[in-house]
């Protein structure tokens, strides 16, 4: 359940976060609107299964007449300003969930004791480099649920057998829940993000200002590729044509009968009982 509302919470916390530092703004005098929030964020799925987060959040300074132009935050406000608004809203924000026929009052979501807020330190020339920020989101953007032992696509009915099991491993039961408690109509994502362990939403977030757009990227990788010449060739005068040929086709996925779902759900229940014997004669050695 923590997963699944997890994105929801984050919303909430940023909001937390910005409403913090404007108050703070105000009481010394700063225009409010003079100041903004910018944040980049990644996912991480743990191995025991709970989905955390890394967010760089960078505080701001704006010009009212040109909101796109990135300022330094005014001088009464600094760094320590930001700590604090970060800790108070990871303190205060909390949601209930809608009612769950499991839960008839909801599930109170906040976040827990896990708390780490650091000061990201200068490079050795005194400026933070955007290859230090791309390599501390990278480091936790490369992983998903393999990290757990799951790998698996989107559920269905014909497949939730293979991954799930109430009395298997600690994910084969985290799965299993997924799918119990996404029974009702108003959870049904739980259902549908059961392979990501109930966790919905992106691995990587940021605001708008933060940096480039991902879209601009993509497109400047496109023109690189087609103006730059090969190695130890010379630039051609004319432009390169790039010929695409599309033979990919969607075939299918996942088992194409019922017949072959039953057969390997029988083989891995199999597979499981005999991990089990193997375990219990072990122990029984021992």
């Amino acid at each position: 359940m923590w997963n699944n509302q997890a994105s929801e919470l984050w919303r909430r916390t940023r909001i937390a976060i910005e409403r913090h530092i404007r108050r703070t703004a105000k009481r010394r005098g700063i225009n409010p609107k003079t100041v903004r929030l910018d944040y980049g964020k990644v996912a991480e799925m743990q191995r025991r299964g709970v989905v955390h987060y890394h967010a760089i959040i960078r505080l701001d300074g704006t010009d009212p007449d040109n909101p796109d132009l990135i300022l330094p935050p005014p001088a009464r406000l600094g760094v320590g300003d930001l700590v604090d608004a970060v800790e108070h809203a990871a303190a205060v924000t909390a949601l209930a969930t809608v009612p769950h026929p499991a839960q008839p009052g909801g599930w109170d979501i906040r976040w827990g004791k896990q708390l780490d807020v650091r000061v990201i330190n200068v490079g050795a020339d005194g400026a933070i480099t955007d290859s230090m920020v791309a390599g501390y989101l990278s480091k936790y953007a490369t992983k998903s649920t393999e990290a757990t032992g799951h790998l698996s696509r989107r559920l269905t009915n014909e497949t939730i057998d293979l991954h799930a099991d109430p009395d298997g491993s600690h994910v084969e039961r985290l799965v299993h829940a997924c799918w119990m408690l996404g029974r009702p109509k108003e959870w049904r994502s739980l259902r549908r993000w059961a392979h990501m362990l109930g966790f919905g939403g992106h691995f990587l977030t940021k605001s708008r200002r933060y940096s480039i757009t991902f879209r601009l990227l993509r497109e400047r990788r496109v023109i690189w590729r087609r103006t730059e010449p090969p190695p130890g060739t010379d630039r051609p005068t004319e432009p390169e044509t790039t010929l695409v040929i599309n033979f990919l086709a969607y075939v299918g996925s996942g088992w194409h009968t019922t017949g072959d779902a039953l057969l390997a759900n029988t083989s891995a229940a199999l597979a499981r009982e005999r991990h089990r014997i193997g375990r219990e004669e072990s122990t029984a050695q021992n």
